[in-house]
């Protein structure tokens, strides 16, 4: 019983380990064999890769400053009378900023006229008349003293006539020769009186014309075209000569300051192309390189310069701070290809090659973006050809589009 028990369980486990075909007699399936991909066909258009003007651009940040900044101060001493612009305001040149009393200036050159006057008279100028006229002889202190000398000068030829005839004596002539020399000496300080008084005027004059100037310099007047920056001063101030009064700045031109590393202290040149963009103003302005300092900056190794920009709009402010695009070279070439034909997923930028009649791809390192065109620095040379869209490309037998 144990015997058949043991066989019908041995049947039980053959039959479990045997395929079911075994037992039914079909015959077994054949095992299934994987198809061949189909080949994929690109029709695409392309272009070969070839350089392009790609100017070198150098990018840096600055500000802008004035063109010219001035402290306006006071030559005379004096009290505040009135302050005619504000913090802000625009000033014409040669417009009146500040006016101190005057009455002081007045005095002293109504004073200074006078003097000059009472000279002039003195060696018989009428108002007007120019000294550089004036001959010493002709003045009335020497004509007078001419008269007395050839009055004398005659009665001494008298006397010595007589003498000759025995009819004076010597007393008497020696008399007339005295008197004669003391004529001519007369004569001769008359003329160095006149001279001296011609001097007088002379210091009348530059005196007269100080004072002038003290009294016009109670007016201060503004240098240039500019704008008030700040305002030192108030009406009834007592200020002193070179204390300063306002600040101007100069803003119908501003500088745009800034540094380029020392690698490009060879390249930058005066006259190089510069585009600036501001962004409190939103605005774009095409310049070129005015000014390069002399030396390097020994603390950041940059190489300072400014760019000139015209603003009598007004429309830019000084300490507006911008970022500079400087054309180093102009006539440089890169390969740069159109951003159409490169493709970038997951932070990797890759391109679509047309390589012995298959299209592959190929990862690129891209540089910079200008207009539709981007740098490519490695991963595509001159002579190759690629898809004009990168978007078509897969890998595939490239055919010629129809």
């Amino acid at each position: 019983m144990r015997l058949m028990i043991s066989f019908r369980c041995s049947l039980a486990l053959l039959a479990a380990a045997l395929p079911l075909g075994s037992f039914t007699g079909c015959t077994p399936e054949k095992p299934k064999i994987a198809e061949a991909p189909a080949e994929v066909f690109i029709q695409a258009p392309v272009f070969t890769v070839e350089p392009v003007r790609w100017p070198t651009l150098v990018r840096c940040q600055g500000a802008l400053v004035a063109d010219e900044f001035t402290t306006v101060s006071a030559k005379v001493a004096g009290r505040v009378r009135s302050v005619h612009f504000e913090v802000g305001d625009r000033v014409a040149a040669n417009s009146i900023l500040v006016e101190l009393d005057s009455e002081d200036y007045k005095l002293q050159a109504e004073q200074a006229d006078a003097q000059l006057t009472q000279a002039r008279a003195s060696v018989g100028l009428k108002p007007g008349d120019p000294i550089e006229n004036l001959n010493p002889d002709n003045a009335p202190p020497v004509r007078e003293a001419r008269a007395i000398w050839d009055e004398s000068t005659k009665g001494l030829a008298r006397i010595r006539a007589l003498v000759l005839r025995d009819a004076i004596s010597d007393s008497d002539l020696e008399i007339a020769e005295s008197a004669e020399k003391v004529a001519s000496a007369k004569y001769a300080s008359a003329q160095n009186g006149v001279r001296e008084k011609i001097a007088i005027i002379g210091v009348q004059t530059a005196l007269k014309n100080l004072a002038q100037q003290r009294l016009e310099e109670t007016k201060v007047y503004a240098p240039m075209d500019s704008q008030v920056q700040s305002k030192l001063i108030s009406v009834g101030t007592y200020v002193q000569p070179g204390q300063p009064l306002l600040s101007l700045l100069r803003t119908s031109k501003l500088r745009f300051r800034s540094s380029v590393p020392e690698r490009y202290a060879h390249q930058i040149q005066v006259g190089q192309k510069v585009t600036l963009q501001f962004d409190m103003s939103g605005q774009t302005r095409e310049a070129v390189v005015s000014r390069i300092n002399a030396e390097l900056d020994a603390m950041n190794r940059s190489l300072g310069f400014e760019v000139d920009i015209n603003n009598t709009d007004n429309s830019l402010k000084s300490g507006f701070f911008g970022e500079a695009t400087i054309e180093l070279d102009a006539d440089a070439t890169s390969i740069a290809l159109p951003l159409t034909s490169v493709q970038r997923f997951a932070g990797i930028d890759k391109v679509w090659k047309v390589v012995d009649g298959r299209v592959k791809e190929q990862v690129v390192l891209v540089g910079t973006t200008r207009d539709s065109m981007v740098e490519i620095r490695s991963g595509v040379k001159q002579g190759e050809m690629l898809l004009q869209e990168a978007s078509k490309g897969k890998a595939g037998t490239f055919q010629t589009p129809n």
